[in-house]
């Protein structure tokens, strides 16, 4: 066997699975199909192992597949960055950015900012996907993702953007309704608007402020009223006085400041999340993503500043 790794072959691979099919590999890279079927073919016959399943309808990683494509993609992206570090891209970026982040970050702060980003470099395009789950950003192709999650043995590379504070909110019309509560255990008998897409989403922590007055949590169960998978979903609701909820401040700071949502026991915080801007393995990236990326820690930084004055006026 040689000593020289297939460089080419794994660079292949990993475009095939990203992209799910020889054709749109072949066409992304610039290559006829048959050289993508036979620089898998020649993988496949080195390893001594099947690296997909096909059928007539579907093409699917086998485990050694699986076991392969990070290092695989590393592979790939870090040979795209070493060129275009050294050719025009460097100097002037193009090419496409995939970029996938939570709904309600992507409609209220990133969709917003990325017109002004595109006219600073006219040559790149951008393909935003908006989820409300985590996305596997190595296997579905992604250059980057914004989440509020990042799994602990995890490779990939993940940068702390923003801390969300989530206070408890409610409308005026329900607190004249019920009443106000006047600590984390009187909200069991209030109906509540929850967040369905989190982890036991019924559960809500607190802790006081003053943790000389009292330094254990409360955890209590709460009763959903109406359930959403997505944040601005849960504001109508919210606005309307159907149930309290817990929310990102970003979100919810107009209709604080107006008068139209009132925060509950205040002393009492519920822990914040912090937001993660994710990365693949490896270092070298292609310009168009490095100047995509400074440009969204700019902007979230500047999207901090103006949030905390918010809350001071």
């Amino acid at each position: 066997m040689s000593t020289l790794p297939d460089f080419e072959g794994w660079a292949i691979f990993a475009k095939v699975a990203q992209r799910g099919s020889f054709s749109r590999a072949a066409e992304e890279l610039g290559l006829a199909k048959t050289t993508v079927s036979k620089a898998v073919a020649r993988l496949e016959a080195r390893m001594r192992t099947n690296l997909f399943q096909r059928t007539t309808r579907k093409l699917t990683l086998t485990e050694s597949g699986r076991l392969s494509l990070a290092r695989a993609t590393r592979i790939l992206s870090d040979g795209a960055a070493i060129e275009a570090d050294i050719i025009e891209e460097a100097v002037s970026p193009r090419g496409l950015v995939r970029l996938a982040t939570l709904s309600a970050m992507g409609i209220e702060i990133i969709a917003p900012a990325l017109p002004d980003f595109m006219e600073r470099y006219p040559d790149i395009e951008v393909d935003l996907v908006l989820t409300e789950s985590q996305v596997d950003i190595v296997a579905e192709g992604f250059d980057a993702a914004v989440q509020l999650e990042v799994v602990s043995a995890s490779t990939l590379h993940a940068t702390r953007l923003w801390t969300l504070r989530r206070p408890l909110v409610a409308a005026p019309s329900l607190i004249e309704r019920l009443g106000m509560p006047e600590g984390p255990e009187d909200l069991a008998r209030y109906p509540t608007i929850v967040a369905s897409h989190i982890p036991d989403p019924t559960e809500w922590t607190f802790a006081h402020q003053n943790a000389a007055a009292n330094s254990d949590p409360i955890s209590i169960r709460v009763q959903p009223r109406f359930r959403a998978n997505n944040a601005d979903a849960m504001i109508p609701a919210l606005l309307s006085g159907i149930g309290i909820g817990v929310m990102a401040d970003y979100f919810i700071m107009p209709h604080l400041k107006d008068g139209r949502l009132i925060e509950l026991l205040p002393e009492w915080s519920v822990p914040p999340r912090p937001l993660y801007l994710v990365t693949p393995p490896g270092r070298a990236r292609p310009a168009r993503v490095r100047v995509l990326l400074d440009f969204l820690q700019e902007r979230l930084a500047h999207e901090v500043l103006v949030n905390q004055a918010r809350k001071g006026n």
